[in-house]
């Protein structure tokens, strides 16, 4: 009987022979066929499905589907191309749970315990942490760019220079501070606002929570119904992500091509080196200082944060995020108020990432920015970046109104968006960890993670 330790040492193995294979025939100038290298690449696969099939778990076909969408990708990208529709539709889906979702889980929340007082709390809390922990994030991006020097010297070809950047609509502190707030809540939902869904939900909840007891529980009950309901429906939309993952990977693999990565490899290797950097040193230390059993809660955040790799996308991983940290033991009343707004104040990745991408367009243009102009610079970020998540192309607004500000050019922005959905990758999956552990974060605060339920696999 084949086990899956042996199915696995078969990837490993194959994965070993494939990279020999190839860098011989780099290398050492032979002349294997196509075909061959193509069938050293897909034995891996073939263990890797075996190994899954066993397993049985989201988590890991989602990753099988992540090498399989990039190996589609290269070896046929005509019929990639034509994919992005697949992963399209899952998120067009998984965009019908966001509102009822929120809408139900802070209404009962709210409503269900009646204390207006902890939702004022873990208000200050939540934009507290936020605050911190964004701002570290902004100054991680800054230090990773002056450490790299990607940009320097790069000789830019002059088409290149002549692009043309997608329109955007400028915004100033009144557009900011009106987005927040809903005109007309259909209209929210049909555009995915989900800052003003929060606050809809918030208000709504306030409203519930102060009636008589007669309107109030015909109100939880349905509220109480819609929340499992919306919650079985995100566990059928979720059988269709492993599909939805190959799609996505597979269309920019097959779209962009593998040469991409080489081309601006520079930017792209210190975008990813300083994620890592900023997980290592402040995601870790918070879990270690709060008492959260880390290895618990990377399991927790493995198949949202892969869904959000893959698909660039934060919201096709909300609904199974907000489940799986209120299964890890965080009170749905904190994960569905701390979430949701995570998503417009903690975006951690975004922020880190417009960090970078500010002092990226000073370096391609051969501007040399001083010290002092790269930290006030970062106190700009700190507050144009916040609230703003939910405006469309939100981080391209941000960037072209840094830029404009300090004086620099935008054609460096057109050559920073031919990668942008490689960088968007790491950094949505980042946004939705950081929101993850936020949730945990503010439950020790107020006392409420049930220790005991984390334990649970």
């Amino acid at each position: 009987m084949v086990t899956s330790k042996s199915l696995l040492a078969g990837f490993f193995i194959s994965v070993s022979v494939a990279v020999a294979v190839h860098l011989a025939g780099h290398y050492f100038l032979l002349n294997i066929p196509v075909w061959v290298l193509t069938s050293f690449r897909w034995i891996p696969l073939a263990f890797y499905f075996l190994y899954a099939a066993g397993k049985k778990r989201l988590t890991t076909w989602i990753f099988l589907s992540m090498l399989m969408g990039v190996e589609f990708g290269y070896d046929i990208p005509s019929v990639a191309k034509e994919l992005n529709v697949v992963s399209q539709i899952f998120i067009h889906l998984v965009k019908t749970i966001i509102a009822p979702l929120i809408f139900a889980t802070l209404v009962t929340g709210i409503a269900g315990h009646a204390n207006l007082k902890q939702v004022g709390r873990m208000g200050w809390k939540s934009l507290l942490y936020f605050e911190v922990v964004s701002t570290i994030a902004l100054f991680i991006g800054l230090a990773a760019i002056n450490i790299s020097g990607a940009g320097i010297g790069v000789v830019v070809p002059p088409e290149m220079a002549r692009g043309t950047l997608p329109a955007v609509q400028s915004q100033n502190w009144h557009d900011v501070v009106l987005h927040i707030f809903p005109e007309n809540i259909a209209k929210s939902i049909a555009e995915g606002q989900v800052l003003q869904i929060v606050v809809f939900s918030i208000l709504f909840g306030i409203a519930v929570a102060l009636v008589k007891e007669q309107y109030r529980s015909p109100m939880l009950r349905f509220t109480g119904s819609l929340t499992a309901v919306m919650f079985k429906f995100t566990n059928i939309i979720m059988l269709f992500a492993p599909f939805a993952v190959f799609s996505a990977i597979a269309y920019s693999v097959g779209h962009m091509g593998l040469d991409v990565l080489l081309n601006l490899f520079h930017l792209l290797a210190t975008l990813y080196i300083a994620l890592l950097a900023f997980v290592v040193l402040v995601f870790l230390p918070i879990m270690l200082v709060m008492k959260i059993p880390v290895v618990k809660f990377i399991r927790a955040v493995a198949e949202p944060a892969t869904i959000a790799f893959a698909t660039t996308s934060s919201e096709s991983a909300l609904p199974r995020a907000m489940e799986n940290m209120e299964q890890f033991g965080v009170p749905r009343k904190i994960v569905s108020f701390v979430m949701p707004t995570g998503y417009s104040f903690n975006l951690d990745g975004t922020t880190l990432y417009l960090a970078m991408a500010s002092i990226f367009v000073a370096n391609m243009a051969g501007i040399h920015l001083s010290f002092e102009t790269q930290i006030i610079m970062m106190f700009t970020l700190m507050l144009t970046s916040k609230g703003v998540a939910a405006v469309p192309r939100a981080s391209l607004v941000i960037l072209l109104g840094t830029a404009a500000s300090f004086g620099l050019p935008t054609w460096p922005i057109f050559i920073i968006l031919g990668i942008d959905e490689l960088m968007d990758m790491a950094r949505t999956a980042i946004n939705v960890i950081g929101n993850c552990l936020a949730t945990v974060v503010v439950a020790k605060w107020e006392g409420e993670f049930n220790e005991g339920k984390s334990e649970v696999e």
